[in-house]
């Protein structure tokens, strides 16, 4: 059982029995349940669509993604203004609010993950053995021209979007959790009413197949909590570049907006979601 209902009426996701082989899962549920078949799921032609590890109304939301083999210098995201302040780069683009998320790329973001790499050899990041931690500690602050949100909520004109930049274990990157208890540990704190998610990793079924491996990566435990329990509007996220497009199961729509194609050329044009304006705003 993936779900049942808190005395109080909120729905609790569980564990899937299903969690640690996604690929079983979207099996499973795709013939027993139908969760990932027309007509409640349809795949959209991008002829017209254009956003970017991204959500746009007016509103730029990105997954940060720079291209990291190891940790290089802040000079691909970070530009040093006139007046000494730092901004981050896709500030620059014409947008009043820009909302970004970290992902696996984003190695300084995790402090955790910084504090476990520096003890070690550096063989796989060789460069982190030319950081120090004051170029580290703070980094979140360098982004004074953008929201930067790590499991956290900002509302921008009307819309409630909430960020996470967590996946299942991905080699040796950053914001890496085991598939199960962990990661559903982070999207428990996701809080319902939230009009846009944006995730770093995809959930299962939607837009996270991996032809290379025969593989479906998504996370099982996301998928149930978007769509038993959070059921944004929007749920904007990328990692996985061969899934970039769009998808749609009546109450949720998922972009996966990754820029860069598998074989990480930045060629993937920009997807503009329109959403109503809330009733509240």
């Amino acid at each position: 059982m993936a779900a049942r209902r808190h005395q109080h009426s909120r729905l609790i996701i569980e564990v899937d029995e299903y969690s640690s082989n996604p690929t079983q899962a979207f099996t499973f549920y795709n013939i027993n349940q139908g969760r990932f078949q027309p007509p409640h799921v349809q795949i959209h032609r991008l002829d017209f669509w254009e956003f970017c590890e991204v959500a746009s109304m007016g509103v730029l939301a990105t997954d940060v993604e720079t291209e990291l083999r190891e940790v290089k210098s802040w000079t691909e995201i970070i530009q040093q203004n006139e007046d000494g302040t730092r901004t981050l780069t896709q500030g620059s683009l014409p947008y009043e609010y820009k909302i970004v998320i970290a992902g696996n790329h984003e190695l300084t973001f995790d402090q955790e993950f910084m504090a476990d790499l520096i003890k070690q050899d550096f063989y796989y990041f060789p460069s982190v053995s030319k950081l120090k931690p004051e170029n580290y500690e703070n980094v979140q602050s360098l982004l004074t021209n953008c929201i930067y949100l790590q499991d956290s909520e900002v509302t921008v004109r009307g819309f409630r979007i909430y960020g996470s930049p967590w996946q299942p274990w991905f080699y040796g990157w950053g914001f890496n959790l085991p598939r199960g208890q962990a990661l559903l540990e982070k999207w428990n704190l996701i809080p319902e009413g939230v009009d846009v998610l944006i995730t770093h990793g995809p959930p299962l079924g939607f837009l996270d197949w991996v032809p290379k491996k025969m593989q479906r990566v998504g996370c099982v435990e996301l998928l149930n909590t978007v769509q038993r329990r959070v059921q944004p509007r929007l749920h904007v996220f990328g990692h996985i570049h061969e899934g970039y497009g769009v998808m749609a199961d009546g109450t949720t729509t998922y972009v996966n907006a990754s820029v860069c194609t598998v074989n990480y050329q930045p060629v993937n044009p920009p997807i503009v979601i329109d959403l109503p304006t809330p009733r509240n705003s």
